[in-house]
């Protein structure tokens, strides 16, 4: 089953009635949860004081139930009586104060209020805004239009499942969806161009996973090739065009992509090897994998994007496997952009830089002079 992708989803579980769950010794998941919740109790008290207003609900945001990951251990902190209420700017005050005096103390056996891990105050959940500040709150940009290169090159696929991933019950306006739809994938240019950044990544290290491994820092060969294969990862979703989510579910969406996760078992060899001949082996065999599927993706693609480094006795990536999917683009502010560079999470693994988009490339200042 595809678990993640970029094309926005609803779900159709047919809702579990919430007294039936205790009773049946069922345990919903957190999206069934909280349609339930939005069924039984949010949507009558909105609709009853706002008949005519269009809004829309939903189950978005952070959380592992937003990308259908969450099980037992998910339910330990902020897993509860959660949603997202998308209403018209001048509502959103009145909305809320409606929603913390009307809500009732507790619902399917859940507390209604409670805290989370980024808010101690114990409060309603019914997040509140437009669907615009939902966006901007989530990716740093205004999806509600069409976004600049370095707004997309300034996204995370984290960000991007934040908004599109989960699911949504009602959207009267169609804003929502406007914006789902709006980020279901990078332009072609920018995707060339983000593809051709992760190859030039993988040339950057490969050989050195050997050449570490030769003078006997197997350490630093088991990192390097773990990193390259966090690469690898990333480009699979790329080639896919899945947005990736952040590193404690990067695996298991690799593994569920239809044909880039056949990759998963090389470079599981790779990260298992106990020397740097069958490490490099593993690496070189998930990255032949994964060049053929670009070709049959539509993106240039060379027969072999791996040969020897120099006379030494280790594996590189050719120059072409970046420049031949790099030149494709014809955007020419896509061809200006600095190779090797490519999205945020591209050049950067730091956490808090990933998912605060206040310290990611400010959107359309980044070339300001």
């Amino acid at each position: 089953m595809q678990l993640l992708g970029p094309r926005p989803r609803r779900l159709h579980t047919p809702l579990v009635e919430a007294g039936n769950w205790q009773a049946r010794g069922v345990t919903p998941s957190g999206t069934e949860l909280s349609r339930s919740y939005f069924e039984h109790v949010v949507r009558p008290i909105v609709e009853a004081a706002w008949p005519r207003m269009p809004y829309a609900a939903a189950r978005l945001g952070s959380g592992s139930e937003v990308l259908g990951l969450d099980d037992a251990r998910s339910r330990d902190h902020d897993w509860g009586l959660r949603l997202e209420l998308l209403v018209p700017a001048e509502r959103v005050d009145a909305v809320d104060t409606h929603l913390a005096a009307h809500l009732p103390e507790t619902f399917a056996g859940h507390p209604v209020r409670f805290p989370t891990t980024w808010d101690p105050v114990v409060r309603h959940r019914v997040q509140t805004s437009t669907a615009r500040d939902l966006a901007v709150s989530r990716l740093g940009a205004d999806a509600t239009r069409d976004l600049g290169t370095d707004e997309w090159l300034s996204l995370t696929g984290q960000a991007v499942l934040e908004v599109t991933a989960g699911p949504v019950f009602v959207d009267g306006s169609g804003e929502l969806d406007g914006i789902r739809r709006r980020l279901e994938w990078y332009p072609d240019d920018v995707w060339r161009h983000v593809v051709a950044t992760d190859w030039a990544r993988v040339a950057q290290e490969l050989p050195f996973v050997g050449r570490a491994g030769e003078r006997g820092d197997d350490l630093g060969s088991r990192v390097m090739a773990a990193r390259l294969a966090t690469i690898a990862m990333h480009l699979g979703h790329l080639l896919e065009r899945r947005w990736p989510p952040y590193a404690k579910w990067l695996g298991t969406s690799f593994a569920a992509l239809p044909r880039a996760g056949s990759a998963a078992a090389p470079l599981g060899s790779a990260l298992e090897a106990g020397d740097w001949h069958s490490r490099e082996a593993g690496l070189v065999a998930a990255l032949r994998q994964l060049s053929r599927l670009q070709g049959e993706v539509g993106l240039p693609a060379l027969d072999d994007p791996v040969e020897p480094f120099w006379d030494r006795p280790f594996q590189g990536v050719r120059a072409a496997a970046v420049t031949l999917v790099a030149d494709s683009a014809r955007d020419p502010a896509v061809r200006a952009l600095p190779r090797g560079v490519g999205s945020a999470e591209q050049w950067s693994d730091n956490v808090d830089v990933l998912v605060r988009p206040a310290l990611r490339r400010p959107p359309r200042e980044s070339n300001a002079g």
